[in-house]
This record gives structure tokens, sequence and C-alpha cells, in this order.
């Protein structure tokens, strides 16, 4: 067997080739919904009092992911979930892209739109939140495989007016787009279109990451007054704006039901990390949104595909995360893929049928937005969770400021302590957690606030002409 430590790097090589088990005719259509800082808890089909119908009939359909891990904050598990590989990698994990930043997902790494149009997908649209670089032509959507993009570059965009920074974040693929009104719904709209413009006989791939329930805390008139019930402010209007979200996912449903292929089109669903703090319901869980506890990043998620075997309103407590999506996916569809670099996911979809199970493999947590001194990191492992704060300046792990052991199988809130009875585990995961720092860029995103001094926002945010040609 081999040592823990070990394993992580060897599941980064494994899984680079997808076995064909269709033909092009028979691949599904994809339908991947993201929420942005809804909690695990946020959701009607676990215990919220928010209204979510749609959300709970995919979930008693498809199979509930109780075990689904993402990054603790936006940029980073978007840029997982487009490359199957840890964000570590390539800079992208340290922090958001903020709307002052020259910084974008590198064009190198192969994202999931390009795999799917080399696999014969010739529609491959999103519609809403990209916060995947925006300030070059290289880093934007319909550069790095997308044939169609509507919605905002940055994150936190005004959801009546759709400014950001003072000016209108809102295109149409490279151009401005012509829609308004409340952002969710121009989502929606939007998804709805593509897939209703798709003909019957040709897979599509629609991305529809949602802005909501992400600040600004704004929502309609109308979905406000379904909770009187709530305090007035943030948590009332939060409730709202899951609800908006919801109603929009139920069009998209409706739509992609209403089609001949529906049977053998998958549908995911997760939120891109932990509610917010005092605002999200993150369950029994420690920690939220911008931590690396569970409250952070273990997350509400779903999938659904009717011809592949995921059905009857299951669940699956197999170890799954955002990396995974990308193989699974490929799997799913029988393309046969050979990565420029390796990736770090594994194909889940015998998991998630319940055929299988995961191969063993460490899990890694990283966080570092705003403070100069310290970073974070997460390590799962079995029932196990290291977490280590340390000197950003330190190349090891030899100065931590702090460092604790949960069994979280048995602590789910991670209040016991175990990192001064346990030797033997934190021994393991800490040497594990060290050779996953090796895969770490020299080259990061800065950190959130710097650079906002001053910083004016291109007018509708088009690239200026000086940009463009880099």
């Amino acid at each position: 067997m081999l040592p823990l430590h070990l394993k992580p790097l060897l599941l980064a090589t494994c899984g680079l080739f997808f076995p064909i088990v269709g033909f092009a005719a028979d691949r599904p259509s994809i339908v991947l919904i993201v929420a942005d800082d809804l909690g695990y808890g946020d959701v009607g089909f676990h215990g919220s009092d928010i209204q979510t119908p749609n959300l709970d009939q995919l979930a008693a359909t498809g199979v509930s992911l109780e075990q689904f891990y993402v990054a603790p904050m936006c940029s980073p598990t978007r840029a997982g979930l487009m490359t199957g590989r840890y964000p570590l990698r390539f800079g992208m994990m340290r922090a958001v892209i903020p709307p002052q930043r020259d910084f974008g997902l590198d064009p190198t790494e192969t994202i999931l739109p390009e795999f799917l149009r080399d696999a014969g997908y010739a529609h491959r649209g999103i519609f809403g939140k990209w916060h995947l670089g925006h300030a070059q032509q290289k880093w934007r959507p319909t550069s790095q495989g997308f044939t169609i993009f509507e919605g905002c570059l940055n994150g936190a965009v005004d959801y009546f007016t759709q400014d950001r920074e003072g000016e209108r974040d809102w295109h149409l693929n490279n151009g401005t787009s012509p829609r308004t009104g409340y952002t969710t719904d121009l989502i929606g709209d939007a998804a709805v279109e593509f897939i209703a413009s798709i003909p019957a006989d040709e897979p599509y791939f629609a991305y529809v990451p949602f802005t909501a329930p992400h600040s600004p805390f704004q929502a309609k008139p109308e979905d406000l007054a379904k909770y009187p019930d709530r305090p007035e402010g943030r948590v009332r209007t939060f409730a709202a704006m899951v609800d908006s979200m919801d109603q929009a996912i139920g069009r998209i449903l409706k739509t992609v039901e209403d089609r001949t292929d529906a049977a053998n089109t998958i549908v995911l669903f997760m939120s891109d990390n932990g509610g917010v703090n005092k605002v999200g319901d993150n369950g029994p869980q420690r920690g939220a949104k911008l931590t690396v506890y569970q409250g952070g990043i273990r997350v509400a998620a779903v999938a659904r595909w009717p011809a592949g075997g995921i059905v009857g309103g299951g669940t699956s407590n197999a170890r799954i995360g955002y990396i995974d999506i990308l193989p699974t996916l490929l799997s799913a569809i029988g393309h046969h893929a050979s990565p420029r670099k390796p990736i770090d996911g594994v194909d889940a979809l015998a998991a998630i049928r319940g055929n299988a199970t995961l191969p063993d493999r460490a899990w890694l947590t990283y966080l570092d937005q705003n403070d100069d001194a310290r970073e974070r990191f997460a390590l799962n492992h079995d029932n196990y969770k290291l977490v280590v704060q340390r000197d950003a300046t330190d190349a090891t792990l030899s100065r931590p400021a702090q460092i604790e052991l949960f069994d979280i199988s048995d602590d789910p809130s991670e209040s016991n302590n175990l990192a001064n009875t346990d030797a033997p585990t934190l021994a393991e995961l800490n040497s594990a957690l060290e050779n996953l720092m090796k895969l770490k860029s020299t080259s990061q995103v800065s950190r959130f606030r710097e650079g906002r001094d001053g910083f004016k926002a291109p007018a509708d945010w088009q690239i200026p002409s000086a940009a463009r040609s880099k």
C-alpha cells in the first residue's frame, strides 16, 4: 500500500484517459448550475424554511451528494471546477479575482468547454458569473471554449442595474447585453433561451453560475413578502434571493424536461462555497465562507441523469468535490482525452451511482485572501481532518501558528481538537499536506484589497484598446 503522503500526487497522474462508452449521438447534454454563497442548510431538502421546491424536486429525482467539497471562496472553486485541478497549481487558490486585478485563468489550462468542444459539443454556453479574469480578452469565456456568454465578469454586481464599480457589467459575448431586469431572472432567461434553441439531436453544455445569493443583498418585493417571520435585513433578503434563484432553476429544469433528450441530460447543482457567517445556514458544521472548516467547504449538491442511472432520490456519501466534476463528466460522455497537464480530480460516476467506492485520497483546502501573515490549510482524509494556520513566509509547516486535528465522523462541529492526543494520525496527515504544498505555483493572484485605491473601471467593463492585443 502506498504511503498516504504519496497518494494525492499519484491520483493527479491518474484519470487522464476517459474511455469511450457510446457514439456521439448518444452523448448526454449537460446543465451545470452553481449557486453563489449558498450554505449546506439553505435548501429545503436539508431542512431550510426557505422555499426551494425545484431544488427539492431535483434532489427527490436525482442523487444528493452529501459529502461534496469545494474551495472556501468563489474564484478558486470555479477554477477547479473548470480544470479538474487544484487551483493551487496555477495561481488561483489564494483569493477571488477583484475588479482591479489584471489576472485570470491561464489560457494554457484546458478547461471543460474546451474538452467538450473536442468531444463534438457544438453548443457551449455560460450564463451568469464568470469571475475567472476580465482585464484581457484571453481570460474571457469566449476565448476559453464557450460559444456564447451572457452575464457578468466580476462578482457582486448590483442585482437591478448590473453595475460594478460604477459601470454596467452585463455582457453578450464580447459586447454589452441589452437585457435588463433582476440579475437572477436575466440568468435564468438566458439559459432557458439557449437550451430551447438547440436541436433535439445535438448535445449541449449549459453552465449556469448564478450570482445569488451572494451580496449585495437585494431582492424583489414579491419574494421578500414570502418571509415575514424572518428578521428584517440581510437574513430576510437572503431567503428571498435563494427563493428567486430556485424559481429561475425551475424554469431551466422545465425547459430541459420539455425536450425529447430530457432523460439523457445530466443536471448538476452545487454551491461554490459555504454560506456567509450569520446570514447563510451551514447546518451543524463549524465555520462559514472564507474558512477552511466544514461550513466553508462542504455544501449542498445534487446530480441527476436518468439515462445514466442517477435517479431515485437517493444519497451518496462518497467524498466528491469540485475538481472531480470535469473527469466525471468526461467519463459520462465517453470522451477519450489526454490532458496536457495532470488532473487532480477523479471519475466519480460509479460512486454517484452507488456502484463503487472512490480511491483513498487526501482532500486539500487552502485559504489566504486578506491576511498578509497567515495561510490556512485543511486536509481531509477518511474520518480525519487536519487544519493548519502558518506563517505565509514559511516554506514548510515547521512553524505552524495553529494546528488542529478532528475526527469529523464523530465531531462534525470540529470542536474537539485531537492534535495533542493522536500523534500518529497528526504526523501522517501533516506529511501528506507538506507533499501537496509542493504543487503551489509561484504565481498567485494578489490578495483581494491590494490595488483598490484609485481604481476606475473601464466603460461597461469593455477591454480598453491597449489591452486587446495582450
